[in-house]
């Protein structure tokens, strides 16, 4: 093998200035040149010793190094378009009218990409998650999450989507204007609710997802579901003054001070969703806006309307359409206080039976755990606060480790 290898060497070393001597006379920029010869020596000499000598040896450099003296002529002549249109732009600081991360959002949701990929894909670009944190979205392994992201990114890449913001109603639109939302949702609930660290809520982030829906709102005006997140955003954004505890520990929305809640923003989204009653059919994110608005609308926890968010959440499993099981979780909660733990913990088997994403997940656990402490099951509901405290996110390892510690020490508080 050394022997080829030699072979090969020496004969490059003949062939170059002859390569090289063809392509300056057929092109003329010689630094340009000598760089397209040497990428197909390197070819060559990685390819060659393996596959054997070409029939022509020195036409397959001369054939290589022109093909690739075509490319850095392609990439200069573009390198300096978009130089030119940069030097075109308004100065920094001057207003353009346009926000640059509602494009990117929507160019991200381009028809090429599956609405999933699209959804990590902006997550990635415009949310600033990390990886991990879509996985934990989705429910999916991060090597999973990692390979959707990456196939996206080469997927749109070849369908040469452009950086601007499509007409409504276009081939693609209703899709693609779900993924936007959709990514906002995510957004908005990795901020407010962060999935692993030692923080409870990333308010950078809610208020970019918000800001962002804002402008889509303004937008689209006449778009129900735009409008109907944002009030949903705002409805629930209203009472994260009252998550956190003095230490930063977290307070569950039963034993939170109601009085801290935003009570601007909640008139905000209330004013926003009451805009779109009578737009037709509700969907997804009218019904949750619905939601937070009969908590934001209870002064005490025991005034919340349970039986009616309990229909809502059965309302929201229809238009989900395919079973959602964090729905059917939520879901389960607003039953047993409407009609009592029990009927919740059925709602609970049925999930864990089908063997789905939440099986043996911690949030199952907790809402499981919450349900048997309200059944006097105190053993079990113990056993359960423990299991869901392998939750990546450390304020709600704390509070689930300290709700076992009371519980199995006798207290319920």
């Amino acid at each position: 093998m050394s022997g080829t290898s030699d072979h090969v060497e020496d004969l490059l070393r003949t062939l170059a200035p002859q390569a090289l001597g063809v392509l300056v006379r057929r092109r003329g920029d010689f630094a340009a040149c000598e760089d397209a010869v040497q990428e197909a020596l390197l070819g060559a000499a990685g390819s060659w010793p393996a596959d054997g000598l070409p029939d022509n040896p020195l036409g397959w450099l001369i054939q290589v190094a022109t093909r690739r003296y075509t490319d850095q002529v392609r990439s200069e002549l573009a390198r300096r378009r978009r130089e030119e249109a940069v030097a075109r732009e308004p100065a920094a600081g001057a207003a353009t009218g346009q926000d640059d991360s509602l494009t990117l959002l929507f160019m991200c949701c381009h028809p090429a990409l599956t609405p999933a990929s699209a959804i990590a894909l902006c997550l990635r670009a415009v949310g600033g998650l990390t990886t991990a944190e879509i996985a934990g979205a989705y429910l999916v392994p991060e090597a999973t999450m990692a390979q959707r992201i990456s196939r996206a990114k080469q997927r749109l890449k070849a369908s040469g989507a452009s950086f601007d913001v499509p007409e409504p109603g276009t081939e693609g639109w209703d899709a693609r204007l779900g993924s936007v939302l959709r990514v906002l949702y995510l957004m908005f609930n990795e901020g407010y609710a962060v999935t692993r660290g030692p923080v409870l809520h990333r308010a950078d982030l809610a208020a970019e997802a918000i800001r962002l829906s804002r402008g889509v709102h303004r937008a689209l005006p006449g778009e129900g579901e735009a409008t109907s997140l944002l009030a949903l955003m705002l409805l629930t954004e209203a009472r994260r003054p009252a998550r956190t505890g003095p230490g930063g520990e977290l307070v569950p929305l039963a034993e939170q001070d109601r009085t801290r809640w935003d009570r601007r923003l909640i008139g905000e989204g209330a004013a926003l969703l009451a805009s779109t009653l009578g737009g037709g059919r509700p969907g997804e994110y009218r019904i949750q806006a619905a939601i937070a608005a009969l908590h934001d609308d209870a002064a005490r926890a025991e005034d919340t309307d349970w039986p009616q968010i309990a229909a809502l959440y059965g309302l929201l499993d229809q238009v989900a359409g395919a079973a959602n099981p964090v729905i059917t979780l939520n879901r389960a909660v607003a039953v047993a206080m409407s009609r009592g733990p029990a009927a919740g913990l059925d709602l609970l088997d049925a999930l864990d039976a089908d063997g789905g994403p939440l099986t043996d997940h911690h949030r199952l656990h907790a809402v499981r755990a919450h349900l048997l402490e309200r059944a006097g099951d105190i053993p079990a509901a113990v056993e359960h606060y423990r299991a869901a405290a392998c939750t990546t996110s450390t304020p709600e390892q704390r509070y689930l480790v300290t709700r076992a510690a009371r519980l199995h020490h006798g207290g319920a508080g």
